[in-house]
């Protein structure tokens, strides 16, 4: 039999065709897609979640399949690959976004953009990890999400930990220390609120409340937290909820008045979704535009920066040419989809460039669930998902957003905010914030830019003027007294001693009496708000309190504040905030004292014996200078050795009290005479001085001078009760606790100090200044301060951290001060005794040589270079001086005499000096100028 040819080669053409068929299909039942052309699939599925119908849904949608329809008609980028959307609604709803995601990943999708919603991520993200399937979300600002629990998940919009770090640096811009978060309780809501908690706390500031909500709360839910939110004390509100329901919170707090001058309104970027997507807010309800707008003024809000490039605009134009459109605009959630759909076209166009094949497999712990309604077994796991996550997180391109690159945690770099202000009919932009510079009015581009080229930041943290709800631009205080009916609790130590400071009054309608609570009436006067207060008393009266105690009572809440003579000290600071300082305070010394016993020899106390004998020996020895420089030329210098001894003696001792009669004639003495009387003056004056004190002092019976002698003696010290004089002495100063006693009021200081340390008391007290000045009082100056005050603090009042009244009332403390109030309340109950303000008066030593050497050796010096010059003089005129010249004036002398008739010392007698220095300086001049006559007529005769 013979078989046709033709016919042969067509049968074995059909057979070898099917054979490949049943190839394909066997493949394709194990899951494994194969690659027809060697330049890539023809098609390849990329998915898309969102919820259709909503505020981001009506705006990413078209954007979504624009963004697809470009890819398809741009041949460089995948060539002929055609990508091929499939779109599931996730229909605002957690459960059904999940099924709808499932479903999705079962049509063999190489990458998902979305969900929206940061609740479906969460889930979702599981479920790509373990298919390999990269998740790129446009809308799910979940700061955690970023965790390394979801590598498959990569953010194509900005974290919402940026955005809640801008908002803290607002309310750091305007000093507001509370805010009340208003969110939606669902992982967008929590997680977002917890990282404006963590930013706040940076900044020394607080959510004070959070009010709460769930996803569709109705009407009456929203006005059941919104008034309990309106009795509290903040008025700074931050609201962070989904689009479709955000418009609902501020219709709301319109009809309960909240939107009036002194509140401030927050909102993270869903409201600029909501105003930029559409003209038209919400149809069915016939909320236009300009309603919203009216409804929304002076609120404050955050949308995310993207340039206002060429591609912005070129997409702004495509967007009008767009037929299946809800909305008449889009905002920025539709940028960043569009930028989804274009970085996965790049990354596949890269990774099929690179040789790579787009395959999925089966995963064998899925066909388990085969017997299961689910078909879990349909979802396969994509191959190349992990070079694919890689080529994503390695891409980089400037899309309609901005610059499109990813960071080593896989958030978008530069992130950037405009700060918008609501007002009038339209939005403005009063500023812009950036990871790198925070609040500016540079905006994003420029600050990066600076960055770049300057490798500095501006660091300029402003913005423009800001429109307020009410239409004002005065900032508001941002916070009142809370209007719940709760008073302010504040605690006051329930003193025993001192009662004039603060104590327990049964008469008075606040129980509460004394100058501190004073202070604290009339500077809650001046506020200009009223503060309903409520005074409790700490401690027994029996002991003073512990007024570190009563500190932390008011930083663990047990109080709102403190109110009494609380020090202002460094510990005390660290855990609660303290006012302006009413009254100054610190710690000093009390030491006992006793009258000097005066005698009869009280008179030579002032100064040493030394200092009698070196004063004595000089009044002498001025008197005999004087009297040499005077005796040739003042005739009361001269006379018998018993007068001039006499006179000697008088004139001395005389100038003691400037009333001698002698007059000084020669220039030299009166030189003496000057510098020793101011010598004598200076002695009368300390002398005086001396003996004053000495007659009146008061004499330590401690030897506690000081704090230097407090720290090295070993003897006991009493403190008050209750004071933080006790951790002082002991942490500071390093004074053992066993030297130190407790007493608890003014008597038992003055027993002790009256005992001493010898009789079971002290030696000395170491109290607060203003307590000190009372118990001079008390005491009538029987004790005194030694020493200066060795700390300088204040009495203040004590408020929890960050409490706006410690601000409002330490201004109003200062104008009390500057009005003279605070001195009238001082004087009306600590009135000071006349010893309190006087310095201390302690022993007198004597005075001593060491205090006056200075003047006497200056006198010694005068005396001796005046005795000098005079004897000079003297012994010049002796050598021209012949007392022989008077007996031979007849007799003529041969020429060699008379030329050796000049003397010598050498031929000099003591005698003849004695005799010469006793002959008045007139009988002197005059016989010289004869022995000079005589001289000159001898040279004229002939020879």
């Amino acid at each position: 039999m013979e078989i046709d040819g033709p016919m042969m080669r067509k049968g074995m053409f059909f057979l070898g065709f099917g054979l490949w068929v049943l190839v394909v299909v066997a493949l394709a039942a194990e899951g494994i897609t194969v690659n027809t052309s060697s330049s890539g699939p023809k098609v390849v599925n990329i998915g898309a979640l969102l919820t259709v119908n909503s505020v981001i849904g009506r705006s990413v949608k078209p954007a979504i399949i624009a963004a697809v329809d470009d890819v398809n008609s741009d041949k460089t980028i995948l060539g002929d690959t055609h990508l091929n959307l499939i779109l599931h609604d996730t229909n605002c709803s957690g459960f059904l976004g999940t099924i709808e995601a499932l479903e999705l990943m079962e049509k063999n999708v190489v990458a998902a953009i979305g969900p929206q919603s940061s609740t479906i991520a969460h889930i979702i993200s599981h479920v790509v990890n373990e298919l390999h399937v990269p998740l790129l979300s446009f809308g799910a600002t979940d700061p955690t999400l970023s965790s390394l629990q979801f590598p498959y998940f990569l953010r194509t919009t900005q974290t919402d930990y940026y955005q809640m770090s801008a908002i803290a640096d607002i309310i750091e811009h305007f000093e507001w220390k509370e805010v009340i978060a208003i969110y939606v309780d669902d992982d967008y809501g929590r997680n977002g609120i917890s990282s404006l908690g963590d930013s706040l706390a940076q900044n020394r500031a607080k959510i004070t409340y959070k009010a709460a909500f769930t996803p569709g709360a109705s009407v009456d839910r929203l006005t059941e937290i919104l008034t309990a939110v309106n009795l509290m004390e903040s008025r700074v509100y931050v609201v962070h909820v989904n689009p479709d329901t955000g418009i609902d919170v501020f219709k709301v707090a319109k009809k309960l008045g909240m939107l009036t001058s002194g509140y401030v309104w927050i909102t993270t970027e869903w409201l600029p979704a909501v105003l930029d997507s559409s003209q038209q807010i919400n149809t069915d309800t016939g909320s236009d535009y300009s309603d919203v707008m009216t409804l929304l003024q002076g609120v404050v809000t955050l949308r995310q920066h993207t340039p206002n490039s060429y591609l912005k605009k070129l997409f702004a134009g495509k967007w009008k040419n767009i037929k299946l459109k809800e909305t008449a605009s889009f905002n920025t959630y539709a940028l960043y989809a569009y930028d989804s759909v274009w970085l996965v076209a790049r990354a596949l166009h890269a990774l099929l460039k690179s040789g790579e094949s787009i395959t999925f497999s089966s995963d064998a712990r899925l066909r388990k669930a085969d017997e299961s309604m689910l078909r879990f077994s349909g979802l396969r796991t994509f191959n190349e998902g992990p070079k694919l996550l890689e080529t994503l997180l390695s891409t980089n391109f400037t899309g309609v957003s901005g610059e499109i690159r990813f960071d080593r945690e896989k958030n978008l770099v530069n992130p950037g905010y405009d700060v918008l202000n609501i007002g009038g009919t339209g939005v403005r932009t009063i500023g812009y914030w950036t990871k790198s510079s925070g609040l500016s009015v540079d905006s994003p581009n420029k600050t990066y830019a600076k960055k770049v080229n300057s490798n500095s930041s501006s660091g300029t943290k402003r913005l423009y003027s800001v429109i307020w709800p009410g239409e004002t631009s005065v900032k508001p205080r941002g916070w009142v007294f809370p209007n719940n009916g709760k008073p302010l609790r504040i605690g006051v130590p329930y003193r025993h001693s001192y009662k004039e400071v603060v104590t327990k009054d049964v008469r008075s309608p606040q129980g509460v009496r004394g100058y501190s609570i004073d202070v604290f009436e009339a500077a809650v006067d001046l506020l200009p708000y009223p503060v309903p207060r409520e005074y409790i008393l700490y401690g027994d009266g029996v002991r003073n309190p512990s007024y570190s105690n009563l500190v932390a009572a008011v930083a663990d809440n047990t109080f709102d504040a403190a109110v009494g003579d609380v020090t202002i000290i460094t510990n005390r600071t660290r855990i609660v905030d303290f006012t302006q300082p009413y009254m100054e305070s610190g710690l000093v010394i009390v030491v006992p004292v006793k009258k000097s016993k005066t005698s009869q020899w009280a008179f030579l106390r002032p100064f040493t014996l030394e200092m009698w004998l070196v004063t004595g020996g000089f009044f002498l020895l001025v008197g005999f200078v004087v009297w040499i420089l005077e005796h040739r030329l003042n005739q009361e210098f001269r006379g018998p050795p018993s007068q001039q001894i006499i006179t000697i003696l008088w004139f001395s001792f005389s100038t003691m009290f400037f009333s001698h009669r002698e007059n000084t004639v020669s220039t030299l003495g009166r030189f003496v005479l000057l510098l020793w009387l101011f010598v004598v003056l200076i002695i009368n004056s300390s002398y005086t001085a001396s003996l004053t004190s000495i007659l009146t002092v008061q004499q330590l019976t401690s030897g506690i001078e000081g704090i230097d002698g407090m720290i090295s003696s070993n003897e006991p010290i009493g403190i008050q009760d209750g004071s933080f004089a006790y951790n002082y002495l002991v942490q500071e100063l390093n004074i053992a606790q066993s030297r130190i006693r407790s007493l608890k009021d003014q008597n038992d200081y003055i027993n002790a100090l009256r005992l001493g340390p010898k009789r079971g008391g002290v030696a000395a007290i170491v109290d607060e200044l203003p307590y000190v000045e009372l118990f001079m009082t008390y005491t009538q100056c029987e004790f005194r301060i030694v020493g200066r005050e060795f700390t300088k603090s204040g009495w203040g009042f004590a408020f929890q951290r960050d409490s706006p009244l410690a601000l409002d009332l330490s201004t109003a403390v200062l104008q009390l001060s500057e009005n003279g109030e605070l001195e009238r309340i001082h004087d009306k109950w600590l009135t000071t005794s006349s010893c309190s303000s006087q310095a201390m008066q302690t022993d007198t030593n004597s005075l001593s040589l060491s205090s006056f050497w200075g003047l006497f050796l200056i006198c010694g010096i005068a005396c001796f270079i005046s005795l000098g010059i005079y004897f000079w003089r003297v012994l010049c005129q002796y050598r021209r001086f012949d007392p022989d010249l008077e007996e031979t004036q007849e007799i003529p002398e041969p020429e060699s005499a008379r030329r050796s008739s000049r003397r010598t010392l050498l031929s000099t007698s003591f005698k003849d000096l004695i005799d010469f220095y006793d002959k008045k300086e007139a009988e002197i001049k005059e016989m010289l100028k004869r022995h000079k006559l005589q001289g000159n007529e001898h040279s004229d005769s002939p020879r």
